[in-house]
């Protein structure tokens, strides 16, 4: 009989209870599938090597997955993320090893694009600001002329990024009859024009948009794409919406411009370090709406992401190339077709 295949998962999808930490990521398709043996690793950031020498897949939550992560084995074929954004995970030491980094782009797309519209409407309907008047009774209800909010009609939205995410916040957007405009060096035009988006410069979306939403990856050329420069192109009467990765942006230089009512306001759902410290000036605006890196949270998300990762799992024990890989160099590297030949040579490819 073949030795089975071994799944490992990052300590933090459990409790210290031993109870699952996201009760709506289902694993029982994974743990009732033949010849599949599941396991979660004792918590550890960033997860050790020593950890992984008998797997040949992790499935990896919020941990690290560092260069000394990688098995000296040479048993794991691939780390798979439960989510899209892939800046804890070592991408190069997993191409030089052969081990394939999956993302569940279809679990978050969705979610974080509803995200994205929740942030618009709050913002231009002073949502927050609103139900603190309302929480005042008399006095506060007085003052609610002075606090109007924005209608989108005719409205441009600007957007960092129209790939997974930003498309989709597009095509929900639709019904608001807004200009469309986006920067994007990866655009795909055929995407664009089918949305009625604008391609344009990134100086220009600052610049013409009345919101600008980030739906761009971490990446060293990414990293503090949004700065001062940039923000000071923005109109006084513009949102700035953040729902991707907290180091996109300065957050120092937004916060001066949400400080000096440079713009509107913001709408941030990550920040540049998470969690804050407790006496990060950020916290203290009143123009500003924050989430902990979490508005996406729901039991949909949760679930779309958990049965990605599982497919992904379940088609590479078959030797099949799962969608949603990241460094898809990884496909022409020995070790991962000769990882992936034996996995279909042992368990067929079903």
């Amino acid at each position: 009989m073949a030795a089975p295949f071994r799944v490992a998962l990052s300590g933090d999808f459990r409790k210290a209870d031993g109870s699952p930490t996201y009760p709506d990521f289902d694993l029982a398709p994974l743990q009732n599938a033949p010849n599949v043996e599941t396991a979660f690793l004792e918590p550890a950031n960033p997860i050790r090597a020593g950890q992984l020498e008998d797997f040949d897949a992790l499935i990896l939550l919020a941990h690290r997955f560092a260069a000394d992560s990688v098995p000296k084995s040479g048993r794991l074929a691939a780390v798979a993320r439960f989510g899209v954004g892939y800046d804890t995970v070592d991408v190069a030491a997993c191409s030089k090893a052969g081990i394939a980094l999956v993302i569940t782009p279809d679990g978050v797309r969705r979610p974080v694009a509803v995200s994205i519209i929740t942030l618009i409407l709050a913002l231009t309907g002073k949502l927050l600001i609103k139900d603190r008047l309302t929480r005042e009774a008399a006095a506060g209800f007085a003052r609610r002329s002075d606090h109007m909010g924005i209608g989108l009609v005719g409205r441009t939205l600007g957007s960092l990024g129209i790939g997974n995410i930003g498309a989709e916040m597009f095509r929900m957007a639709k019904p608001f009859d807004m200009k469309f405009i986006a920067h994007d060096p990866f655009a795909d035009r055929k995407i664009a024009t089918e949305l009625g988006i604008e391609l344009v410069s990134l100086e220009d979306v600052f610049r013409r948009s009345d919101i600008v939403s980030v739906s761009c990856p971490l990446s060293p050329e990414t990293h503090h794409l949004v700065n001062a420069e940039r923000l000071a192109l923005m109109k006084p009467s513009a949102y700035f919406i953040n729902t991707a990765r907290g180091p996109i942006v300065d957050q120092k230089a937004l916060t001066r411009v949400l400080q000096e009512r440079k713009i509107a306001g913001a709408g941030l759902d990550v920040l540049e370090q998470e969690p804050p410290d407790a006496d990060d000036p950020i916290l203290k605006l009143d123009n500003v709406t924050l989430s902990p890196h979490a508005l996406c949270w729901t039991d949909q998300c949760f679930a779309g992401n958990g049965a990605a990762d599982v497919k992904a799992v379940l088609d590479i024990q078959h030797g099949r190339e799962p969608r949603g890989i990241v460094n898809k160099d990884v496909v022409k590297h020995p070790d991962w077709q000769r990882r992936l030949a034996d996995f279909r040579k042992r368990f067929g490819d079903q």
